[in-house]
């Protein structure tokens, strides 16, 4: 499902011992295979060591070193599998720093590293030549013709989005690194073999530099550093190996492990090539200049490998950070966001009051949070914020004492209006049974309220504060012209699976005792619109998960589907993997196609939002980043979700 299983591979090493670590490197190679990996990248000169010094000069050392290299391809003739390993060249008088590629018993390309460190304890000039020293295209090489340059990219081939770029671990350090040319020219799997040494603090560094590499290339990034078994007369060798996708880790390994370790991951290069799609100045740096390679190409084949469960971690809520301490602070920038946006709004329109209606369910609950947040932030009194509730049929005593009490405990001006009367009275009007049930008896109330609280904020020279959040706008699940209508929208950019968390965090930390009590009722409390009458005991009967589906399924279609652009097969796939013993399949399916079905048929709810903040890398806003005809059929994605069945 278009995923690419890499590894990076640390083997035990011996300076100058070339059968011993191409012994090593067997092995670490062969258990790749058989983890069914793809492409596997060692450590920079891995075949000798890195650190052998004046030991480079010597022929025998690079002339077995050719002949390690021609044994360690030829044991993996029958395997399609990509290997990527370093060793020293010698050529026209010079020695190189290479990586070389090889692929069923054969080399296919070369690459020698392009900056070559001549500083503190790194004297590399001292043996090796820089690749622009490099003026053959051609070399023969352990029994092949192969190219050899700094401009060779590896094409996968039947995989359009699939290039393999190269860079030789002090190359990263570079101001403009040869992984950002290489990445210009189309390659999203990029590679660094790297025998970097341990210090205090360096591996920090290290894996800054990779992950921004990955989120400034939009690719893929996969370093391997050298073993500790190299020379400690100066230095020490950690075996620090780091997998990122677009500024994401992916996988980390431990350092200072003697034995040969072996990291693995499945990386999307679809969803590189979606990022750089969706990013238009990306492509807007493809200017030609003298420093600026022409690329050559070295196909190569992608081996096919078993499917089982992922070598990744899939999160099951990509909105909420797994990390406390991260969530935490995500909690607090997302109200801060949220905080600021609300004031600067009243403060273009000169208003000073906030009209907020409280149903005692989390969404309005986070918006009343804002509101009063907002109020201390302008430096006025929390009572200019009118919260209103208004309780109509299915109003339970338990949501409808909650609203009462927060609004309380709040500080903010209470007013109750209930609905019954003027909605039994519309009823009437235009002829509607009150015993049924339906979409009009639902909708009836939800635009009475939507009324009263448009016409309160006229009264009271004050700005209507929506309350409505992401999940709700992809699925359509609001009343259009009712609760769909707002004068600001604050939670417009927050998904449901992320709202608890940020009451929760308010709730633990600006919270006073009488307001914590109620927040952690209302958190408790089952999402409803309470639209209908509650049961024979009073409960909440309407439970909006048990008619569209759980929101924690639909956060995670929403997110990959517009964040990714992923087909809906493949975003079963992944709910599957992140779900597992959670819900079946035929589940995931069955609200994926709910989910399908409601974002495509209720895009005109989304056509004309109110304004409100984006707080995350997804918002739905028909003015920045959801543009889509209201009448686009869903008929494509549904019937790739069928296919699933016969993948």
């Amino acid at each position: 499902m278009d995923f690419i299983r890499i590894a990076t591979a640390s083997p035990a090493l011996r300076v100058a011992d070339v059968q011993y670590n191409i012994e090593n490197m067997c092995t670490l190679a062969t258990q790749a295979r058989e983890a069914g990996v793809q492409i596997v990248l060692f450590p920079e000169l891995c075949v000798t060591a890195y650190s052998c010094a004046d030991l480079f000069r010597q022929s025998i050392l690079l002339e077995t070193a050719e002949e390690g290299v021609a044994s360690f391809v030829a044991a993996f003739q029958d395997w399609e599998g990509i290997l990527v390993f370093g060793a020293p060249i010698a050529m026209d008088g010079r020695i190189y720093n290479c990586a070389i590629v090889a692929q069923d018993g054969k080399i296919c390309g070369i690459v020698p590293k392009t900056h070559i460190p001549g500083n503190n304890e790194y004297y590399e000039p001292r043996w090796f030549s820089p690749a622009m020293s490099c003026n053959r295209g051609m070399i023969v090489y352990a029994g092949f013709e192969v190219p050899i340059g700094a401009d060779i990219l590896f094409p996968l081939e039947d995989e359009p989005n699939a290039v393999i770029g190269i860079e030789i671990c002090e190359d990263l350090w570079m101001p403009v690194p040869p992984s950002s040319l290489q990445a210009r020219a189309g390659a999203t799997i990029l590679m660094n073999l790297s025998a970097s040494n341990e210090l205090v603090g360096k591996a920090d560094y290290r894996r800054s530099l990779v992950l921004n590499q990955s989120a400034r290339c939009l690719g893929i990034y996969a370093y391997a550093s050298a073993n500790p078994g190299e020379s400690t007369t100066d230095t020490v060798f950690g075996g620090h190996m780091l997998i990122a996708e677009g500024g994401h880790l992916l996988a980390e390994s431990s350092r200072f492990e003697t034995a040969g370790t072996l990291l693995i991951a499945d990386v999307d290069v679809d969803r590189m090539a979606h990022d750089r799609q969706n990013m238009g100045s990306f492509h807007q740096t493809l200017k030609m200049d003298a420093t600026t390679p022409v690329w050559r190409s070295v196909f190569l084949e992608l081996a096919c490998t078993k499917e089982d469960s992922l070598f990744r971690k899939n999160d099951s809520q990509p909105f909420v950070p797994q990390n406390p301490a991260v969530r935490e602070a995500r909690c607090q920038e997302i109200l801060a966001i949220q905080t600021a946006g609300l004031a600067k709004r009243l403060i273009h329109t000169g208003l000073k009051r906030l009209v907020v209606g409280v149903s005692g369910g989390l969404d309005s609950t986070l918006a009343l949070i804002v509101a009063a947040r907002t109020m201390d932030r302008l430096h006025l009194p929390r009572e200019n914020v009118l919260a209103v509730t208004m309780p109509g049929f299915g109003t339970t005593d338990r949501t409808y004492q909650n609203a009462l009490a927060l609004i309380e405990s709040l500080n903010a001006e209470k007013k109750e209006i209930p609905i019954v009367e003027a909605s039994l009275l519309h009823f009437r009007d235009i002829g509607h049974d009150p015993k049924i049930h339906n979409v009009t008896y639902e909708n009836v109330q939800a635009r009475e309220r939507t009324q009263i609280l448009m016409d309160l904020s006229n009264l009271n020279a004050g700005l209507l504060v929506g309350t409505g959040d992401l999940s709700e706008l992809a699925l359509g699940w609001c009343t259009y012209n009712g609760d769909h209508m707002s004068m600001y929208a604050v939670n417009t950019g927050v998904p449901k699976t992320l709202v608890q968390y940020l009451v929760g965090w308010y709730a633990d930390h600006e919270a006073g005792e009488n307001s914590k009590h109620i927040l952690l009722d209302i958190l408790a409390t089952p999402i409803s619109p309470e639209l209908l009458p509650p049961g024979e005991n009073g409960e909440i009967e309407q439970k909006t998960e048990d008619v569209i589906g759980p929101y924690l399924l639909h956060d995670f279609f929403l997110f990959h589907f517009v964040r990714y652009g992923a087909e809906p097969r493949k975003i079963l796939r992944l709910a599957c993997d992140a779900f597992a013993g959670t819900y079946e399949k035929h589940e995931i399916k069955k609200w994926l196609q709910v989910f399908i079905r409601r974002f495509f048929s209720q895009q005109f709810k989304r056509s004309c939002l109110p304004d409100g903040p984006k707080v995350g890398t997804i918002s739905l806003s028909p003015r920045a980043d959801w543009r889509m005809p209201s009448d686009a059929s869903a008929a494509l994605w549904l019937a790739d979700l069928e296919r699933s069945d016969e993948s």
